[in-house]
């Protein structure tokens, strides 16, 4: 019998992009059910009734959550295509440590923090006034952050060398966001980490990235919608 694989999602979520490049790169068939997150669907709640987010993995009718954690699921279930994470413990260890240094330095940033501390530079400065040295404080940490990815990428085409794989998949979908963090931030990514750029872009060659990501113009208009501009 073929595995029932379900994705609740959101087509903006990083999270969310995340799993759909895993499953992209594995070849799995799923359907995909856009969650409206003003007004949870009760499968969403039932679930996932710890966090009531998504995404939510549900392979034959038993949830998986959070995203990584659904990668690495994706990883070890469908492990006959595209091994994720690397198979020598050392590399798997550094791996998860730098996706959970991105989802605590750079995804620190996301929606509520880093639009109060560092979109406030122009779009919202009226919504939250954020003080401008916090502003540039939040920004500097942010940047930092980035050049530090950057460094452990060094000249490797992808973060697990020749290999696309799960620290790729845990940083790429904030490359969507940028030109929302851009825009409002008044910063370059690129100008400031030339091969981080270098490397998101190598990775949006790959159909598994390319059709998982949503449009970085979408995504800022989206949000300052969401915000009322």
């Amino acid at each position: 019998m073929a595995d029932e694989v379900v994705l609740l999602d959101f087509w903006a979520s990083l999270f969310g992009m995340r799993v759909r490049v895993a499953l992209s790169e594995k070849g799995v068939k799923y359907e995909n059910r856009e969650e409206d997150l003003r007004n949870k669907s009760s499968l969403l709640l039932q679930m996932n009734p710890v966090h009531k987010k998504i995404p939510v993995l549900i392979h034959n009718g038993k949830p998986v959550c959070e995203s990584l954690i659904i990668v690495q699921y994706v990883d070890e279930v469908w492990r006959d295509k595209a091994p994720l994470l690397p198979s020598d413990p050392y590399q798997r260890a550094r791996s998860r440590f730098w996706a959970d240094f991105i989802d605590k330095k750079i995804n620190e940033w996301n929606f509520d923090v880093m639009f109060a501390k560092i979109a406030a530079i122009r779009c919202f400065e009226e919504k939250w006034g954020t003080k401008e040295e916090e502003q540039e404080a939040g920004k500097k940490e942010f940047i930092e952050a980035l050049k530090q990815l950057e460094g452990e990428l060094g000249d490797e085409p992808y973060f697990e060398g020749e290999s696309f794989g799960f620290l790729d998949i845990a940083l790429i979908p904030f490359y969507s966001w940028f030109y929302a963090y851009e825009t409002c931030g008044n910063f370059s990514t690129e100008a400031e980490c030339p091969k981080l750029i270098e490397w998101a872009k190598r990775c949006t060659h790959r159909e598994s990235v390319s059709k998982s990501l949503a449009d970085p113009k979408k995504v800022y208009d989206s949000l300052t919608s969401w915000v009322g501009l």
